[in-house]
């Protein structure tokens, strides 16, 4: 890593709450949040305060509250919350997940540039396929082959970049006085056809001060992988470890550069999901609020990834010394060598799973001091260029990274103490663009190999 590389930081605003499905529940937390959109600008303020590079809002076309405990995961719509978020912020970006399986180019190109133009050129697509067939069945369809998903995603990226530069950068004249408000020669159709979308244009927006959006994905799989290299500018990874998160930015790498393009272009985020109190204790016991409604079900499954059996009877002690010896992490589940780790720290069996060990991604607990050397570490083995965070209440656990986390890291040069920039471009140091030249192929791109 070089002296001036600073890493990236964004957020994960999946609902009012926070990452886990019960923060709804926490102290001091509204229940009602998921639809006060006044709590979601305020986290968003939060993020701005930490000089977040950007927001990033997931979303699900179908039902996404697993059980009457559960909240849902995601926000109502991603767009219009993105929208009313912007007008109270200034700097920070904002990207969105949108389906190319669903949604038509056209609509898709128009509704994110607009969002792009009110916002002063802040925000981002994430362009992902969709393979759930009950967000298949709100539709009216079912889902279609992989090869059949990524052949439309490229269509749709396609024409979707295409229509954002169908309204050419100089065409607004806007001169009251030769009363000519725009050059129509400018402003022209792209007449766009695939094989699974097609779209005539023109699209009626300006460029905006980034001039169009920034395309990022989702995905490790070699379509994936493909996509990504041909159009994103960065990729949301899910990773639990360094060397998984090493393959997976390379693969990355890998395909950009297999596209033509420099592989600096494209950041790959890795997730984090920490705890943050001022004591190792405080933390688990404040992560322990989220478990242990559920512990009697995790119990189990922390067994089976350790290799020895365990039940509810067991959860408050520590593993003995022979079950450590004939312990072995489940090489199907990669958050098994951390849970293995922490057993052999001496932690009780409910402590392990206080740890979130089941997470989702890596879940540092304790001080400020533990997520800045995860996020240290990671970041100067290479296995990221910045993480999305995932806090677990939105309500003080911004602040608590904010205030924490983030002068830690401020101090030792790893990441900026102010924006260089207004646009999300600026923030990723993504190249500038406006339209895109390609043609329409009626194929999926070539499938990338893993590694």
């Amino acid at each position: 890593m070089t002296a001036e590389k600073k890493m990236l930081i964004s957020m994960q605003l999946g609902n009012g709450y926070g990452a886990p499905t019960l923060a709804w529940r926490a102290p001091h937390v509204d229940p009602r949040n998921y639809t006060n959109l006044d709590a979601y600008v305020r986290y968003a303020q939060a993020a701005e305060r930490g000089k977040f590079q950007f927001l990033f809002l997931p979303d699900m076309l179908t039902q996404s509250q697993g059980s009457d405990q559960d909240s849902p995961m995601l926000t109502m719509d991603p767009f219009i919350t993105m929208a009313i978020m912007a007008r109270d912020t200034q700097k920070i970006g904002f990207v969105s997940t949108a389906s190319t399986t669903f949604y038509e180019p056209y609509n898709l190109a128009r509704q994110l540039k607009t969002l792009d133009v009110i916002s002063g050129g802040r925000i981002g697509w994430n362009a992902i396929t969709t393979s759930d067939e009950g967000s298949a069945a709100n539709f009216g369809t079912s889902i279609a082959g992989r090869d059949e998903r990524y052949g439309r995603a490229q269509e749709v990226v396609q024409i979707v970049q295409a229509l954002w530069g169908s309204w050419q950068k100089d065409a607004w004249i806007a001169d009251q006085e030769s009363g000519i408000f725009a050059d129509l020669t400018k402003i022209q159709p792209i007449n766009l056809q695939g094989r699974y979308v097609a779209s005539r244009g023109p699209l009626e927006i300006p460029p905006s001060k980034q001039g169009q959006p920034v395309v990022f994905h989702a995905g490790q799989s070699p379509h994936s992988l493909a996509l990504a290299g041909g159009f994103a500018n960065g990729v949301i990874g899910n990773t639990h470890s360094i060397a998984d998160s090493i393959r997976q930015r390379s693969n990355v790498r890998r395909a950009a550069e297999q596209a033509g393009r420099n592989p600096d272009e494209i950041k790959y985020f890795a997730g984090i999901s920490p705890t943050i109190a001022p004591t190792k204790r405080e933390a688990l016991d404040r992560r322990g609020l989220f478990v242990e409604p559920r512990i009697h079900q995790q119990i189990g499954y922390l067994g089976m990834m350790l290799g020895i059996p365990l039940t509810t009877a067991d959860l408050d002690r520590s593993l003995s010394a022979t079950e450590l010896a004939a312990a072995r992490a489940t090489p199907s589940d990669p958050r098994s060598m951390t849970a293995l780790e922490i057993a052999r720290e001496g932690w009780s069996v409910r402590d392990i799973l206080y740890h979130g060990v089941i997470d989702y991604h890596p879940a540092p607990v304790g001080p400020a001091q533990i997520t800045a050397d995860h996020m240290q570490e990671w970041f100067e083995a290479g296995a990221c260029d910045g993480f999305w965070l995932n806090p677990d209440v939105y309500e003080d656990g911004i602040d608590a990274f904010v205030d924490g986390v983030v002068p830690l890291l401020q101090q030792r040069g790893l990441f900026h103490h102010d924006y260089e920039g207004d646009t999300l471009r600026d923030h990723l140091g993504a190249p500038h663009q406006y339209g895109r030249d390609d043609d329409i192929s009626a194929t999926s791109p070539t499938p990338i190999r893993v590694t």
